[in-house]
């Protein structure tokens, strides 16, 4: 099949850049979209999941968080079925249409103290929209700029797609912190926060206009002429030679592995700093988002140095940093974060006994009594251990107890030095904090940058859309977008605030061993097949 991404491609510099803006930004918009319910999810939280325990609030959010991408394995099954057939360009205009509607249904939707039970289906089932819509996007947006990229540059092309995913979480930070300041938290609290869900609106429509403009990708266009398009592109994806197994890889070896990262840096930093360390909610924004901000120059700089040495070499160098890297970096944010609370953890750790010591973070009330002084440790935010006992005992360091009421469990905490309510690090913890979120993201990077070019490059072209969308959303939906979940889930389970990168660490070792035994090398690959 000849056409004209290969030796008869023709350059065209304002094609180029209106394919690179409008697929980058069209990105942007649709995870902002997405990341928004994340970001927000204290607050979601408390409005459509209310109970007296702030940590179980959060974790029936990020359930809700989760069944979103849950369900993009089905709308890549879906809307890649379409874009096999019909093209890449009308498959995610309709995905975009379909996510910018169901973020501000969210914003619309009543709270639970208005319509009740009501109010979390309705959410859930905007969620479950949200999620088919992202799982026809990505891979749309990939494969579209990649089949208009010129021989050489498909990695750095490819790059401001993978950009544009972290520029979603980086916008809907900034719009909830710029809400914040415009409305104040009586107004933002009240109702303020559902205007950065209906702000999608407003995006949607520039998408639309932007997108409405491109032409259909040169490759499918070729394959349209010359009858070459896939009957049943699903059918196909799992029955063409050799693509099951490549299937495999892609997702576990790609696409779980750099999702977690990303996600750990994105999610499970904002809910470390804000939960774990008592840093203030506007300040945790403002390392996370500044420092994704900073990190976004590392995705399209890995996915150009791609073009040059590869698209392996960066990611599993990559995974291989995270490894080693993740957890120092963590224990030295919590260091420099909050050392006060560091520090009274390590002199005076707390240390829970009693019969059947356990704690179910999903319980709206605890069934037993060493359960309950549990969850008060928990919605506190400090760490503890547990041992077995005939009766409940609390330990502060080497002093036990007496009064297990809340209030003399506070009292017992504040002697040994443990700090109440929130703080804001200085200017040096800032810069600190801020350079260790940076070589998280950069390390991210490495193994995001180049992803975009290695998979288009890696399925064939008749079922490309179907096969790089169904195992790159069940790798991203169910191994990294769980991860807030599970994450948080550990966290409280344990009473550790670090307990939760053992989850990390074990999916992007498995991504690492992968690749070095089963991914190849694509970058000379030819897209015309």
């Amino acid at each position: 099949m000849n056409q004209a991404v290969g030796a008869d491609y023709v350059m065209n510099a304002k094609r180029d850049r209106l394919v690179i803006t409008a697929s980058a930004l069209g990105t942007v918009f649709e995870w902002y979209d997405f990341y928004i319910y994340g970001v927000l999810a204290p607050i979601i939280g408390r409005t459509f999941f209310p109970t007296d325990n702030p940590t179980v609030e959060l974790l029936y959010t990020l359930a809700g968080f989760a069944i979103g991408f849950a369900f993009r394995p089905i709308g890549a099954a879906l809307f890649g079925y379409l874009g096999d057939r019909l093209g890449r360009k009308y498959t995610f205009l309709a995905t975009i249409i379909l996510m910018g509607v169901a973020t501000a249904g969210v914003g619309l939707t009543p709270s639970a103290a208005s319509i009740g039970i009501a109010a979390p289906i309705i959410l859930i089932l905007l969620r479950i929209a949200q999620g088919l819509a992202l799982g026809g996007e990505y891979g749309g947006a990939a494969i579209y700029v990649a089949e208009h990229a010129p021989p050489g540059k498909r990695g750095f092309y490819t790059s401001f797609i993978q950009a544009g995913v972290i520029g979603g979480f980086i916008l809907s930070l900034i719009v909830v912190v710029g809400t914040q300041w415009i409305t104040g938290p009586e107004v933002w609290n009240d109702w303020g926060w559902r205007l950065p869900f209906i702000f999608s609106l407003v995006l949607l429509a520039i998408s639309l206009w932007m997108r409405l403009k491109l032409r259909e990708s040169p490759v499918f266009m070729a394959m349209k002429k010359a009858g070459a398009q896939a009957k049943n592109p699903l059918k196909e994806a799992f029955s063409w030679p050799g693509n099951k197994r490549r299937m495999l890889v892609a997702m576990l070896g790609i696409a779980a592995g750099f999702t977690v990262i990303a996600y750990t840096v994105m999610f499970q930093a904002l809910y470390f700093l804000q939960n774990g360390l008592h840093v203030s909610a506007g300040m945790a924004q403002l390392l996370v988002g500044g420092s994704a901000f900073a990190g976004i120059a590392s995705f399209i700089f890995f996915g150009w140095l791609s073009d040059r040495i590869g698209r392996k070499k960066p990611i599993v160098i990559g995974y291989a940093l995270v490894l080693l890297l993740a957890l120092p970096l963590y224990q030295f944010m919590g260091v420099t974060a909050n050392p006060a609370l560091t520090q009274a953890a390590q002199r005076a750790p707390v240390v829970v006994s009693g019969p059947d010591c356990t704690f179910d973070p999903l319980a709206k009330i605890q069934p037993t009594a060493c359960g309950k002084l549990l969850d008060h440790f928990s919605k506190r935010g400090i760490a503890y251990r547990t041992g077995e006992g005939a009766q409940p005992t609390v330990h502060v360091g080497s002093v036990a107890v007496d009064d297990l009421s809340a209030a003399g469990l506070d009292a017992a905490l504040a002697v040994a030095g443990y700090p109440s309510g929130t703080m804001t690090p200085d200017w040096r913890q800032a810069l600190l904090i801020f350079g260790a979120l940076l070589l998280l993201w950069t390390l991210s990077g490495a193994t995001y940058g180049p992803v975009a070019a290695l998979l288009s490059e890696y399925f064939p072209a008749p079922i490309r859309y179907s096969s790089l969308s169904i195992p790159y959303h069940i790798g991203t939906g169910y191994f990294g977008g769980f991860l807030p979940l599970v994450s948080q889930y550990i966290v409280a389970r344990t009473g550790n605030p670090y307990a939760g990168l053992w989850y990390t660490l074990a999916v992007v070792a498995l991504a690492l061993i992968t690749c070095l035994i089963a991914l190849p090398e694509t970058k000379d690959r030819s897209l015309d097949a």
